[in-house]
């Protein structure tokens, strides 16, 4: 559709502005495919310009043809001119300004061209802080009767406002890095028949990926921590913003299908740090896990300073 409308235009406007976009388009592809030394590119960039230069050498010709027919009109006797019975000589018919038509053809697409480039520039941020990616919107979510329930519980919404920090890839040691999703949920406890609220949080990195859940099961640190002894885990506790809290470790799962063997098998460990809702250790706590997609074990000073940023921005109504 576009090649037919560039054919109805007129011969002095539609020749530069092949010449402009062939021009153009021909040495920024050129240099792209040196810079990443494809020889395909290249080919196409040399026919654009190989293009353009025949349609330069047709304007020249074109242009040449029609100067020596005006010379040539304009030196011819008077009766060698052709009139019509009973007329008298007449004037030469004035022609389109043909510098004219190009000169406008040229400008026209110009400033189309510079206004695409500098458009996007305009919108940018030029303050040099990252920012990451927003959380997706849950406000219209239909939360479960365990959050009725428990008048104080948040929402995962909530939770990924107060993890979704601009300065989580510094506190990650990636301070180069983008979140690529973010998001959160506003779900139940498993094992609880739906009765236990239970949001979550996950804002992923490509090298890091942080979860951020909290649990209402009224069960303290101090017990849980021994629910964990008594299955032989490794713990080991601390104290966060004055808040009981304790280390664990796991993995997560990933699924193969390629694998014969069966498609699920451990995936990168993971390390999370439970924090207590309040100081009292009434029950209840902030689950803050990390992985890394290099599989080492995130140390727990990463933690430690996640939760001293993230546990003050959660609204105030989660304490108890």
């Amino acid at each position: 559709m576009l090649g037919l409308l560039l054919r109805r235009l007129p011969f002095w406007v539609r020749e530069p502005v092949f010449i402009l976009v062939g021009s153009v388009f021909g040495a920024r592809i050129m240099y792209l495919a040196f810079h990443d030394h494809s020889w395909v590119a290249a080919g196409i960039g040399l026919a654009l310009l190989v293009g353009a230069a025949f349609r330069i050498h047709t304007v020249v010709r074109t242009l040449r043809a029609r100067r020596n027919r005006t010379v040539a009109a304009v030196d011819a006797p008077a009766d060698a001119v052709p009139q019509q019975p009973g007329a008298g000589p007449g004037p030469l018919r004035k022609e389109p300004n043909a510098w004219g038509q190009a000169f406008a053809a040229v400008a026209l697409f110009g400033a189309l061209a510079a206004a695409l480039w500098v458009a996007p520039h305009m919108t940018s941020d030029d303050s040099g802080i990252p920012e990451p990616a927003s959380c997706s919107d849950s406000e219209h979510e239909k939360l479960s009767q365990a959050y009725a329930r428990t008048p104080k519980a948040l929402t995962g919404d909530e939770l990924c406002t107060a993890l979704n920090r601009p300065d989580l890839p510094d506190i990650l040691g990636r301070p180069d890095e983008l979140a690529t999703t973010a998001y959160g949920t506003s779900g139940t406890a498993p094992l609880t028949g739906g009765k236990v609220a239970q949001p979550e949080a996950q804002v992923q990195f490509d090298s890091y990926t942080v979860h951020f859940s909290a649990t209402y099961n009224h069960l303290s640190i101090a017990q849980y921590v021994k629910m964990l002894k008594t299955g032989g885990e490794e713990v080991r506790t601390h104290e966060v913003l004055g808040r009981p809290a304790v280390f664990s470790s796991d993995h997560t799962m990933q699924i193969d299908l390629s694998r014969k063997s069966g498609p699920v098998e451990d995936g990168p460990p993971t390390r999370t740090l439970s924090v207590a809702f309040d100081r009292e250790d009434g029950g209840g706590y902030y689950d803050i896990t990390v992985w890394s997609s290099f599989t080492s074990l995130p140390p727990d000073s990463m933690l430690v300073e996640i939760a001293e940023e993230v546990l003050p921005a959660v609204p105030d109504r989660s304490a108890r």
